[in-house]
Order: C-alpha cells, then structure tokens, then sequence
C-alpha cells in the first residue's frame, strides 16, 4: 500500500539519496545488519552506479555476515568492495578503551575516504542515537551522513522498510554488532579470542535455537547471555553441558576460563561513568 507508514518513509528515504546523489557519488558502509543492507539496498535503487557499497573484513565480523553482504550483492548487482579497514595494526583498538568503537570506525571511515572521494553514508538510525555510540564521533569527523536519522526512522522502521522492498529475511535479523563488543573494557582485542567467542555463540545457539546469544568475555571469566525466554527454558543440566562445552572451546585453545549464564542485556560488557552500556 502506499499510504502506509514504510512506503512514506521509504520515499522520503529515496528522495534523500536521489538529492545526495544527484551531488556526488556516495559511498554505503555495509556491515552486514538489517539497517546498512537496506540502505545499501534503496541507494542501489535509487542511485544504480552512483552508490557503491563497502564491507570491511575483519576478525571482529562474523563470517556470516561477511557472506551475506557478498550474496545480496551478487543478487542485486551492486557494487561491492569488500577490504580490511586496518583497526588490528592500531594500537588504541586493541587496548580496548571504553571509546574502542571510535578507533575501529575512525580506521572504516578512513579506509573507505582513501579508495573513494563519495559521500559516505552510515545505516545509524534514531535508536542509535539514545545509546553511547563512541563511533557517531569518528562518522561526525569524516563528515559520515546518516540518511535514517535525517529522515526520522528508528530500527522498528528500518525492518519495515526492509519488508516493504522484498529482503525477506533480512528484515528479522537480530542485531549482532562487532565481535568485539563481546570483550569487557580493558581486556585487550585479540582475534584468536574472537574466533572462540563465535564459535561459542554459533554452537550455543544451534543447541538451544535462540534467537540472542552473547560469550561475553570478562575478567571474571565467560558469561552466555541468552534472551530470557530460551534462558528459562533451559534445565540446569543442559546449561551445565553447554558450559562444559563451551569452557572446552576456550580450554582446548589455551585459554581456560569458568563458564555461567546470565540473561541478555544489551552492551553490558561495558562500563561508562559507572552505567554499563553498548
């Protein structure tokens, strides 16, 4: 229907990105979730050779999604240039300050201004813009527009603009940020550790089909955050198996630690002035 909510901000949407593209060509950050690939998707649209899309391949990107980003645009025809940002061979990522989010963005943003003069557009909507985004400040520094917020859409919106052009499942999917989230503020970035919170995550979720896994990595040790519904409807020995297993991956790696669980709250392996936020 046209007079639906998604299809008038969907216009909006394409207006915008016809009024930036008609200036320069733009340049789509493309992480692999539902908001960067549907605005990847309606600038393809809306721009076809003008809008390239770019996908940064990293330790700290899950593979799926790296693989998504790949099919959707071999599908759609868009241009697509996958590289890696470089946020491993910088010294302030891998520390792991509160403000990680900026150095990885600065090191994207970067990266995508040195292959291309295009105007960059991030898929940050309104949601984001409530929570401690330190990357908002490495996108304001590299003059990184965000056409969701521009027209007033927030996550809800994003999914239903995604339905309305046909993505299928890409409009569920749940939000995954960055690998690197995963690890508390102060423990060092290490990709081998990655690799195990991914692989704990993937087999955890397999096991118990929920639709929210985090392995948070603390000092404590590893925490399974699971969406309360499923965490409820696990009984103590099955968690105590999967913790086993999970302590194996971490065990078997070198990397020993005691395993719990926890129910999901978004962003709380960090601490900022005392709130733990994402």
């Amino acid at each position: 229907m046209k007079n639906d909510p998604a299809s008038a901000k969907l216009g909006e949407l394409e207006a915008l990105l016809g009024a930036i593209g008609a200036a320069r060509e733009v340049g789509v950050a493309v992480s692999g979730g539902v908001d960067s690939l549907t605005l990847a998707a309606v600038s393809h649209a809306v721009l076809g050779n003008r809008a390239a899309m770019y996908h940064a391949k990293s330790p700290a990107v899950p593979s799926e999604a790296t693989a998504r980003v790949e099919a959707l645009a071999a599908a759609h025809g868009w241009h697509l240039e996958v590289f890696d940002a470089g946020e491993f061979a910088r010294a302030a990522y891998l520390a792991n300050p509160v403000d990680r989010c900026f150095h990885c963005k600065a090191s994207l943003y970067g990266s995508i201004a040195s292959r291309s003069a295009a105007q960059l557009l991030s898929g940050t909507n309104l949601d984001d813009l409530g929570e401690y985004r330190p990357g908002l400040r490495a996108a304001s520094e590299h003059a990184v527009r965000h056409p969701y917020v521009e027209v007033g859409a927030d996550k809800r919106m994003v999914r239903a603009i995604a339905r309305a052009l046909g993505l299928g499942d890409i409009a569920e999917l749940p939000a995954a940020p960055c690998l690197a989230s995963r690890i508390e503020t102060g423990i060092g970035i290490d990709a081998a550790m990655l690799a195990l919170v991914h692989a704990s995550e993937r087999l955890v979720g397999a096991a118990v089909a929920a639709r929210t896994v985090r392995c948070r990595v603390r000092a404590t040790g590893v925490v399974l955050e699971l969406d309360a519904a499923t965490l409820d409807d696990i009984e103590p020995r099955r968690r105590a198996e999967l913790a086993q297993e999970v302590g194996g991956i971490f065990a078997d790696a070198g990397f020993a630690r005691t395993v719990s669980f926890a129910p999901y709250r978004n962003g709380s392996a960090f601490l900022v002035q005392g709130n733990e936020r994402s």
